[in-house]
């Protein structure tokens, strides 16, 4: 799965994953991270999420990374936002007050590409991937994040033989396998999500769960017990 992929399903308007409300979860859990106003968020693979608005209305600083620049474009525009445009290394920043984007490949980011980041919120980062690059994801993630990063990860789970992805089906098991060398995984949510997404069902998917987790990076976890 390249690039290309990504680039076709936004020119084709093939956006099924990009929801036209907050997410429920981002909001019902974030405080549970406990952040200050004002930390800096990371949010990969954003596309054009009204989820990035909403942490900036709650105080945070907000940077998202994101493939088509036609999703980032549209982002700003269809909130009458207009923002300065920059060369960042091998990405251009849309910026407005608390709200940047870096507009290319997430695999291309460097740790100095985000400044000091504070937490992490995946939504749509790890589900999007097939298993091999979930893996380079992850230790991706490391290389920018060595000591770890508060995240909130939200993921999917289903039988990957009823429905292709993307999304593709995260199980915990693999959550852990990715994660829990580095991290305390607090399950916070789990439920039936399938009432709720006909596209799905239209799919040919019979179950599908919604998970949610906090991810802790184990040095802060043993502070805190």
């Amino acid at each position: 799965m390249d690039p290309e992929f990504w680039l076709e399903r936004w020119s084709r308007r093939e956006i099924g994953w990009h929801l036209d409300d907050i997410n429920s979860h981002l909001q019902e859990h974030w405080p549970t991270l406990g952040l200050p106003k004002a930390s800096l968020v990371f949010v990969p693979l954003c596309g054009k999420t009204l989820d990035l608005l909403w942490l900036v209305s709650q105080g945070y600083q907000v940077v998202g990374v994101e493939i088509s620049q036609l999703a980032v474009e549209e982002l700003f525009a269809e909130h009458r936002l207009t923002p300065s445009i920059t060369r960042a290394g091998r990405f251009q920043r849309y910026q407005v007050d608390e709200l940047s984007v870096l507009c290319g490949d997430f695999f291309d980011l460097e740790p100095g590409d985000l400044g000091q980041v504070d937490a992490v919120f995946d939504r749509a980062s790890l589900i999007a991937l097939p298993p091999a690059m979930r893996a380079r994801y992850a230790a991706r993630m490391q290389s920018l994040f060595p000591q770890g990063m508060e995240t909130l990860l939200i993921t999917l789970s289903y039988d990957q033989a009823e429905m292709s992805g993307p999304p593709f089906s995260v199980h915990r098991s693999e959550v852990e396998t990715l994660y829990r060398e580095r991290y305390r995984i607090d399950p916070l949510a789990s439920f039936d999500a399938l009432p709720e997404s006909a596209h799905f069902q239209r799919r040919g998917l019979t179950a599908l769960r919604e998970e949610v987790y906090r991810l802790k990076p184990l040095r802060e976890a043993a502070l805190t017990e």
